[in-house]
């Protein structure tokens, strides 16, 4: 008997070579094959929405950007101003009255380095008219900077106007050499002095006599400083029998007029080395450098130079003078604070 044969006939072994070998021709001639095998070569087409954040995509050719043409002998501008208004044929300065020993040193300085922009400060006749009326003026466009011994209001902030500072100063509360009373105050004292709480010397520890207060003129801008940093933005007292306010930003009328009664602020520039009068410590210190410096002596002030946004690189050069190396040793001889 003949055995017979189990499994499928020829003719399908056949078939399956055949499906096998033309898959395999297909995955290689399409490149199937070589991406299974060789993951890391494959790249990736971006579709129209868009590449899956997990898939690499191959990095495109960009022209490198080229850098804006630098302004020969241009002023660094660490202030962020446009100056795209062409520069005046004079800088029209005008502000405070205590900076006038800074602006015009500085001012010396500038000159000697553009001899061709001479540079004006205070209008319309060279004498400075105060911080207050000199922001008014910059804001009115009768000048093209102001310096300031306050920071700028909310009106001049929502003008546009910068304020940069480029010293630091302080307040002095002066009494006659003359005066008895040789102690000192505290804030809260002098506040209440300048508010008309506190009107007799006895009262602070002195003698029996009244107080004279001496205020500054309402357009300067020490007085503006010394309202915010003593009596906190409040008023003053009303003028009456001992106390008067000055009509004109000066200092000197001030100091002359004390007695031995008197009291009023100044810069310290222009109270610490007359020879009549006398610096009252507050809260325990006097306002010397060091401690102007370290912030404890408690009527510090930084002193500034405003200016619009818009300008000209005329007088951001000026402002950046004032800020540098140079500018700053020469501010230091004025007997203000450099900032460093």
């Amino acid at each position: 008997m003949t055995a017979q044969r189990s499994g499928p006939p020829p003719i399908v072994y056949i078939l399956l070579l055949g499906l096998l070998g033309g898959g395999g021709w297909y995955a290689y001639s399409s490149g199937l094959l070589n991406a299974q095998l060789n993951p890391s070569k494959t790249e990736s087409t971006p579709t129209q929405a868009g590449i899956p954040a997990t898939q690499p995509t191959q990095l495109q050719k960009t022209t490198p950007t080229q850098p804006q043409a630098q302004v020969p002998n241009a002023p660094a501008n660490p202030i962020n101003l446009d100056t795209s208004l062409p520069n005046p044929a004079v800088i029209q300065m005008d502000g405070s009255v205590t900076m006038v020993r800074i602006v015009l040193a500085l001012r010396a300085g500038y000159t000697q380095r553009n001899p061709s922009i001479p540079i004006t400060y205070g209008i319309p006749d060279g004498k400075p008219n105060g911080s207050n009326a000199g922001m008014q003026a910059l804001m009115n466009g009768q000048i093209q900077l102001a310096a300031t011994s306050r920071p700028l209001n909310a009106t001049e902030v929502q003008a546009g106007i910068q304020a940069i500072p480029i010293a630091k100063d302080a307040l002095a509360v002066a009494v006659s050499i003359n005066n008895p009373y040789k102690g000192g105050l505290t804030l809260q004292q002098l506040a209440d002095i300048f508010q008309g709480r506190i009107t007799n010397w006895s009262q602070v520890g002195g003698p029996n006599r009244p107080i004279r207060v001496l205020n500054r003129a309402r357009q300067s801008g020490t007085y503006t400083v010394f309202q915010d940093l003593v009596l906190l933005g409040l008023s003053f007292a009303p003028d009456g029998p001992n106390f008067t306010t000055a009509s004109e930003d000066a200092t000197t009328p001030l100091l002359r007029a004390l007695g031995e009664d008197g009291i009023t602020y100044s810069t310290v520039d222009q109270v610490e080395n007359q020879q009549t009068v006398r610096i009252v410590p507050i809260d325990g210190q006097m306002p010397t450098r060091e401690a102007i410096q370290r912030g404890s002596y408690p009527l510090s002030r930084s002193v500034f130079l405003a200016v619009p946004q818009q300008t000209s690189p005329a007088v951001a050069n000026f402002i950046n003078y004032a800020a540098s190396d140079a500018g700053q040793q020469i501010i230091s001889r004025t007997e203000f604070i450099p900032l460093r």
